[in-house]
This record gives structure tokens, C-alpha cells and sequence, in this order.
């Protein structure tokens, strides 16, 4: 049923932002515990075949495509995404405590720029019902599972690292690889972090961690990714990728949102609140992608995410010197079709 999902947009566009996403989420889950989800999509029943698998990270994916965080929160419904054909999920931001987020509505759409607004806040359940919902959404998906982290909003910036630290321990079990999550404009103060000296710190915290946690874990080597904002000037960039040579980074990931508006200038909604999200912030997170690569040590690898709704603008990130993609508000706008297309335009020759 290809025309299934331009249906189910229809009428999900009707309905409040925040209110479709949860029921999309809760439609797939059921849909893939019933066994009709890749009916109803048209997707296949797993990730891509093996002439697709690429090791980043140390870690082998099933494909390049991987789910950015901030649509699947919770960790509810990683065997649907993977029914959908992602490579790698990645769930969160999660916080050590549950927390609401900000005030509603906090999610908007932008149709004519095929774009989002978004000031979640780091709505979640936290670390211990997130784990509790990954045990149940995750049973058949064979692909690299990533945790995003980031700290509770009334954790003052001083003790940031902390939280991060708790995070870190209490999802390194059930993760593939750990993203920590600098860059989200809807957190006061937390872009603040995103800083040469508290970058290293963190790292140092994150990977003594890792020393300690391995051999708990059976000798288990959680690869590190920190997620930068698109929003930093080439200077900054420059000065990070130092940082993240210097420290040996396992992965970052270019970019989050962003707080320009250039690009939705005289839309009702520009002046909202928010990160934005889509097809604006395409051409700058593949700039910032560039850059990184030029500064970053080559053998570090780059996921790419920001404004992906088409398989060129996929293969653009990967040329830009992108070794992984993640969507988000491109499944929003064209469905898993966008997902079979990126594969099918980043398909080995």
C-alpha cells in the first residue's frame, strides 16, 4: 500500500502536532506487534541486506539511515523503526530523573518549509523507565542501538556533568553507543556547555567511566558521541574538532537544531520559540559537516543529520564527509519512503 502514509499525513496533519506524534508512535507499536506494520508501509521486515553493512565506531550498522533522537523519547517502539528499515535508532534525550518538559503546545509545524519548531524541553520518562520500555521495544530490531543523554533542566551548569555521568552509567548495559546531547536550544543554558573546557571535561568523565564500566559489562566498549548545534561559527567548530581530535573521540554527531530564522523570515510561526528543524537547517548542517571533517581527525567518524528529506540530500551529507545519516522531521513529511529512497541513492555501486 505505498499511498498509505500521504493518507495517514492527511489526516494526521489535521490534529495537533504533539497529539500526532504520540499517536503515531502508539499506531506503530501496535501495528508492529501485529505483525502489519511493513505491510502497511511497504517496508522490508529488517535492515538492509549485507552489501549495505558499514563499520563506524567500531560498531557494525546495517546501513547508513539511522533515526535521529527526539522522536522515539521513551525507547518505546525500536523493533517499528527497524521494521521501517533504519539501520540505528537512537532514543532520548533522557535525563537521570523523568521530567515534563516545557510548557505546552511546544511543537509546530512549518508545511510550506516542510519544517518544525520545537522547545520539548527534554520531555521523558528518565533512565530507569526508559530502560524498562527498551526491554519491551526492542526484541527482533538487529541493528545499533544509540542513547542519547542530557542533563535535567533544574541541574544548574556547574553540575552538569553529573548528570551526564548518571545518564551514562545507567544506560551503558543497554547501549551500542552513547551520545551526549550539548546542543538542544530548549534547555536554558545548556548550549552554554558546548565549550573547549567543559567539552574535555566531559569527555574525560565519560570515558574513565567507560574504563570502570567495561569490564562489568563483559569487556563491552560503548563507543562516545557528543551532538553539536548548527548554530556555532567555523572559529568554534575549529576549536571543538581540536578537542575532539585531542581526545579521541569515538563520534560526533553534525547537527541539532537551530535557533536561526533566516530562513522561515515572515512566517507566522518564525518568531516562536524553539529549535528549527527540516529542510531550512539542511544547507548549514551540511557546512558544519564540512568544516568538521577539514579540522577533525579523519579517523574520527561524522553522522550526519539536519534537513534530510531526499536521498540526494543524504548522499550530499555523506559527501560533505559524513560516514552515517539520521533523519527526523523528513519521516515527518514524506514517510518511510524517504527511508527505502536514501537507501536505494546510498546503495554501494
Amino acid at each position: 500500500m505505498p499511498d498509505f502514509y500521504k493518507l495517514a499525513r492527511k489526516i494526521l496533519f489535521r490534529l495537533d502536532a504533539e497529539t500526532a506524534h504520540h499517536l503515531t508512535l502508539d499506531g506503530m507499536r501496535w501495528a508492529e506487534r501485529f505483525g502489519m506494520l511493513g505491510h502497511l508501509t511497504g517496508s522490508s521486515p529488517g535492515p538492509n541486506p549485507v552489501e549495505s553493512e558499514i563499520e563506524v565506531m567500531g560498531l557494525k550498522f546495517p546501513n547508513r539511515v539511522g533515526l535521529a533522537a527526539g522522536l522515539d523519547k521513551a525507547g518505546i517502539a525500536v523493533d517499528a523503526f527497524g521494521t521501517l528499515g533504519f539501520g540505528h535508532v537512537e532514543v532520548g534525550t533522557v535525563t537521570p530523573r523523568p521530567q515534563p518538559g516545557n510548557d505546552k503546545p511546544r511543537l509546530f509545524r512549518l508545511i510550506e518549509h516542510e519544517a518544525i519548531i520545537n522547545r520539548m524541553g527534554f520531555n521523558n520518562p528518565g533512565v530507569i523507565a526508559l530502560l524498562r520500555n527498551l526491554a519491551e521495544s526492542r526484541r527482533k530490531f538487529q541493528g545499533v542501538l544509540g542513547i542519547n543523554i542530557g542533563k535535567n533542566f533544574d541541574t544548574p551548569n556547574e553540575r552538569a556533568l553529573e548528570d551526564y555521568l548518571a545518564c551514562f552509567q545507567g544506560v551503558y548495559a543497554a547501549a551500542d553507543y552513547i551520545a551526549a546531547n550539548l546542543s538542544s536550544p530548549n534547555t536554558k543554558g545548556l548550549r552554554d556547555l558546548q565549550n573547549v573546557e567543559t567539552c574535555r571535561e566531559l569527555i574525560t568523565v565519560l570515558q574513565r567511566a567507560r574504563e570502570e564500566l567495561a569490564p562489568k559489562c563483559s569487556g563491552k566498549q560503548v563507543p562516545i558521541a557528543i551532538k553539536i548545534a548548527p548554530d556555532l561559527s567555523n572559529d568554534q567548530i575549529r576549536d571543538l574538532a581540536d578537542v575532539f581530535s585531542e581526545c579521541r573521540i569515538d563520534g560526533v554527531i553534525a547537527t541539532n537544531t537551530t535557533i536561526a530564522r533566516d530562513a522561515i523570515a515572515g512566517h507566522p510561526r518564525a518568531a516562536e520559540a524553539g529549535g528549527l528543524s527540516g529542510r531550512p537547517v539542511r544547507q548549514r548542517s551540511t557546512e558544519v559537516i564540512s568544516q568538521l571533517r577539514k579540522f577533525l581527525d579523519p579517523n574520527i567518524p561524522i553522522i550526519g543529520v539536519g534537513g534530510i528529506l531526499s536521498g540526494e540530500d543524504a548522499r550530499e551529507k555523506i559527501e560533505a564527509g559524513a560516514a552515517l545519516v539520521q533523519v527526523y522531521s523528513g519521516l515527518i513529511y514524506r514517510g518511510p519512503a524517504l527511508v527505502r529512497e536514501i537507501l536505494q541513492a546510498l546503495r554501494p555501486v
